[in-house]
């Protein structure tokens, strides 16, 4: 009889931890149950970081060995769980399907295409390139939630990046001069499409290699709201410290503090251990924090822009300091969550309020040309909120 690598790793895997349950069983210092949360622990820790066939080994073991206790009847729910309920063959296939639509639109934009039929080519092959090539990619190397969502999360987050540097550095536009002086002409899109482009890819390997190793998804769900807090409050902070600060000087702010704001979000996250539910519940503390500064802009109508814009800087923090405090010792769903991908910032579904992570889609806009007649031009779309009843 012949045995594979695979089979030696995990019956090793399995005797180690087993080994190390049962001397303390043996004494009689630890029951049953014990022992099997001993081993439901590692076996769940091991499906966290992808690998799902020594977590498998071990869910069968406590179902065999440990019939009757609570550890044998949430290995059970494990085994009993479809494929599917593994967030990264849910994740990774519907990033990868949106993420080829948008580039079924970006290629053609980056090479200066004018006809509708290339775009409509570019969506009929985007679409399945990006499901298969990430399905692919979630077969070959089964990834925990944390992984996934960096992979996907580095690709938005690139993608922003590309834009947002291609319209500070000026790409694509052209410097005009003539009797009053020299301006800039705003010139083609070319360049900013395919600065997006390079950055979005530039993202998702980026998360791929992050991803070679764990990532807990309290982890990356923190470098989500740390980069969307972090350029929401550079570009106020711009604003507050010069008011009159041109378009340029706040967006480059705006990145550079999401940047920084991605770092602190998952160092932070790492240290003390937070869920993805304690962040989101963080997140929506200065949503809330931040709206309700600007109503009280609408009801007080402050003189200054500079008031104005304190107000909901300062909300927005005191929302979030309080809800840290009121989550700091409660569990919101540990590292596991519901296998989901929303694409709307705001998404209410089963009667619960999700903030998500807006995903960029690709869309036309119409205009009118020097004749008159109606064109189309590429462009991106932000849905904001999305409800299901």
């Amino acid at each position: 009889m012949k045995l594979s690598l695979k089979s030696v790793l995990l019956g090793v895997t399995l005797s180690v931890v087993v080994w190390v349950a049962t001397p303390v069983t043996l004494h009689g210092q630890v029951t049953r149950a014990d022992s099997a949360a001993v081993l439901l622990e590692a076996a769940t820790r091991f499906e966290q970081d992808g690998r799902w066939e020594i977590a498998e080994a071990l869910y069968i073991h406590i179902t065999e060995q440990f019939g009757g206790t609570p550890g044998a009847a949430a290995a059970g729910v494990r085994l009993a769980a479809p494929a599917t309920d593994r967030p990264s063959r849910v994740e990774l296939p519907v990033f990868g399907t949106l993420y080829g639509l948008w580039l079924g639109v970006a290629v053609p934009a980056a090479f200066g295409a004018d006809e509708a039929e290339a775009y409509g080519a570019g969506l009929l092959i985007g679409g399945p390139v990006g499901l298969f090539a990430f399905r692919a990619m979630a077969r070959a190397r089964p990834m925990s939630e944390g992984q996934a969502r960096a992979v996907s999360w580095g690709g938005i987050w690139g993608t922003w990046q590309g834009f947002g540097w291609a319209d500070v550095l000026g790409l694509g536009q052209e410097e005009v001069c003539g009797t009053f002086g020299c301006y800039d002409a705003g010139g083609s899109s070319e360049e900013r499409f395919a600065s997006m482009i390079v950055g979005g890819l530039a993202g998702i390997l980026g998360g791929a290699l992050i991803a070679r190793n764990p990532v807990r998804s309290g982890v990356s769900s923190g470098a989500q709201g740390g980069s969307i807090w972090g350029t929401i409050y550079g570009a106020l902070g711009a604003v507050l410290i010069d008011p009159d600060a041109d378009g340029d000087a706040v967006l480059a702010t705006a990145l550079i503090a999401g940047n920084a704001g991605l770092l602190a979000g998952g160092a932070l996250a790492g240290k003390y251990d937070m869920s993805r539910g304690r962040i989101r519940m963080i997140n929506l503390g200065a949503l809330v924090g931040v709206v309700g500064g600007f109503g009280l802009d609408l009801i007080t109508q402050p003189a200054s822009d500079r008031v104005a814009i304190v107000i909901p800087f300062m909300t927005s923090l005191i929302g979030m300091g309080i809800a840290a405090n009121a989550t700091r010792d409660r569990d919101l769903g540990g590292e596991r969550s519901e296998a989901d991908f929303g694409t709307a910032l705001f998404d209410y579904r089963d009667g619960a309020l999700r903030f998500n992570t807006p995903m960029p889609m690709p869309t036309l806009l119409p205009f009118e040309d020097a004749s008159g007649r109606r064109q189309w031009r590429p462009g991106i779309s932000l849905e904001l909120f999305s409800a299901k009843f």
